[in-house]
């Protein structure tokens, strides 16, 4: 059998053309592979740039926790903070002409060595002005109450209603150790 120059430029170009097929076949998975490396590494990089960045910045950061920590009230280790909270939150609430009357504690949280409490009030009644004075009265309160969510909608009667979660920040004494005494609740 006599193969044609013609045949055997077609031959050839098939063989080519198979060749770059079955390398492409073969070869993307491995780029698609190389391309996520690449993309893993860049991600990595830019983390630790970040935390060079946040580690040089260590010292201020730790001076600043310090200045904080220190308004933080610090109760005993085996006292159970939810009444206390209650009281703080009720007073000041009743301060300003907020009716709360959904209200429950949720599970203490312990960061570090700081316990964090969140209450969460399903449902509050008050004007505008006596949330404001309010939430500004919880704000001045320093480091130790935070309210991380608060939604609110107005009735017919001009007054608003709504929800909140309040979340109160402590430490706790050494077991067996001196409490430092909690700052007395506000008074009305």
């Amino acid at each position: 059998m006599k193969v044609s120059s013609r045949e055997y430029i077609l031959g050839i170009a098939t063989a080519i053309v198979m060749l770059y097929g079955a390398t492409a076949i073969i070869a993307k998975p491995k780029i698609d592979v190389r391309r996520e490396i690449k993309d893993l590494q860049a991600e990595a990089e830019s983390t630790i740039e970040t935390y060079k960045a946040l580690m040089a910045e260590e010292e201020k950061w730790s001076k600043k926790f310090s200045e904080l920590r220190r308004l933080l009230p610090e109760h005993p280790a085996e006292k159970k903070m939810d009444v206390y909270w209650l009281q703080v939150m009720d007073t000041l609430a009743s301060k300003h002409a907020i009716t709360i009357t959904k209200r429950q504690t949720e599970e203490e949280k312990k960061e570090g060595d700081v316990y964090e409490l969140p209450i969460e009030c399903r449902d509050w009644e008050g004007s505008l002005d006596a949330v404001t004075h309010f939430l500004f009265e919880l704000q001045s309160e320093g480091a130790m109450l935070d309210i991380r969510q608060l939604a609110m909608k107005p009735k017919e009667n001009g007054t608003l209603r709504g929800s909140f979660t309040l979340y109160c920040a402590y430490t706790r004494a050494k077991q067996g150790g001196p409490a430092m005494v909690a700052p007395a609740a506000p008074t009305p």
